[in-house]
């Protein structure tokens, strides 16, 4: 696609991040694409996730960062100071996204999973959004949950109605026959014509990304697991079927990720280092590049490690969580069954036996190309088509006010 202009349109996103860093990512793509596809764009990423600084942002994309907050293994949600009260938390961020908003002054507010954000942190802001009519879209996954699931979670909350009212989109990053995330709920039509599919989000290396040097060999499967809170598990159970079976000799790069725990980190490259042709890696906040240079790939397939292999080109084994979402469950599944990937559950992964047979399986799987459909990687330019739409040639809000006239920021 061409690099056009839109002149001084402004798109805010959110990204509430709890847990991982799949929230923050796939914002930072989406903002990464609209910015290389439009001059004259500038986008600012609301972000609760602790390590967002970690991560490069392109010209003219920034992010302001939100007090964080943890989301805890039973579904409940925790300061991470150990003295500060989460309602006190909570309602920094609120007025800190509230603000962000007033001095941003968006012409698209973009909003990522969470439709009333954090404990309905958004509210305040998607009302005024509202008023001022700025387009406001929701991001979903391809898959949010199990059916009943996503259901019993947005009865009590009232979802689908506050999704009707707050939004003029809803974006779901993903193709209209993988699957639909709002499988089983009551969907009026009036919100089923806002939907809109846009293929998954694909990847590349940009020019500007450099490999620093991990002292890589030149072929290797890639183990990852995100942000590594829940993936020490898996990381432990490929290392077990490497010792189980010493057909298994391939090299193996494992990034650990950044929740992952101390005594874990240290449990793992313990064990790796009695094993020939593993590397363990702890962070790398350019996973586009490990995924370039891999001949395949174990995971949990969390929606951007899927979207990764899968703009690669790599074969890959998934080992899903199950809980306390079933996300990953139905993702992996689902694209076992178009010849996407293979799949096997964490309690067969936990046989060391079983998860060497699916190693070793994983070279004679095809690559997910031979049963891609022709559009299924467009989600990126479906985005951008459709920021085109939006703002057309009268992109700025005509009742913006200059800079001078702006409000200051005053926390009351």
């Amino acid at each position: 696609m061409d690099i056009k202009r839109l002149e001084h349109v402004r798109i805010l996103m959110y990204s509430h991040d709890t847990f991982g860093l799949g929230h923050l990512r796939r914002c930072r793509t989406i903002a990464h694409a609209i910015v290389e596809q439009f001059k004259g764009v500038n986008v600012i990423i609301i972000s609760g996730s602790q390590i967002a600084g970690a991560f490069d942002f392109r010209a003219r994309v920034d992010f302001v960062k939100i007090p964080s907050v943890i989301k805890l293994y039973n579904g409940e949600y925790d300061s991470i100071g150990e003295y500060i009260d989460l309602d006190d938390i909570l309602e920094m961020r609120k007025l800190i996204i509230q603000r962000t908003a007033e001095a941003f002054q968006p012409d698209i507010f973009i909003v990522d999973k969470e439709p009333m954000g954090l404990k309905g942190e958004l509210v305040p802001t998607l009302e005024m959004m509202r008023k001022q009519k700025v387009h406001t879209i929701l991001g979903l996954r391809d898959v949010m949950d199990a059916p009943h699931l996503l259901e019993k979670e947005w009865a009590k909350q009232d979802m689908v109605q506050k999704i009707e009212r707050f939004y003029n989109r809803v974006w779901v990053f993903g193709p209209a026959h993988f699957w639909n995330p709002l499988e089983g709920l009551d969907i009026p039509e009036s919100l089923q014509e806002k939907v809109h599919y846009t293929g998954f989000l694909d990847r590349e290396i940009s020019l500007s990304q450099t490999s620093e040097s991990h002292f890589l060999p030149d072929e290797y499967i890639l183990v990852t697991a995100g942000g590594g809170g829940d993936g020490s598990v898996l990381m432990e159970q490929v290392l077990a079927a490497r010792e189980f079976d010493s057909r298994l000799d391939y090299p193996m790069v494992m990034v650990l990720g950044p929740f992952m725990k101390l005594e874990n980190r240290d449990r793992i490259r313990m064990r790796a280092s009695s094993l020939a042709n593993v590397t363990v890696i702890d962070f790398e906040n350019r996973m586009e590049i490990l995924m370039q240079n891999a001949v395949a790939v174990v995971g949990m397939c969390g929606y951007n490690t899927f979207c990764e292999a899968l703009s690669f080109d790599r074969k890959a084994l998934y080992v899903p969580r199950t809980h306390p979402r079933q996300e990953q469950y139905i993702r992996a599944s689902r694209a076992r069954e178009l010849g996407l990937c293979e799949m096997i559950t964490p309690e067969e992964a936990s046989i060391p036996r079983t998860l060497a047979d699916s190693l070793l399986r994983l070279q004679k799987i095809p690559k997910p190309s031979k049963n891609l459909a022709a559009d299924d990687l467009k989600g990126l330019d479906s985005v951008c088509v459709e920021i085109e739409k939006l703002v057309g040639d009268s992109a700025i809000r005509p009742e913006r006010k200059k800079p001078d006239e702006q409000q200051v920021m005053v926390f009351d």
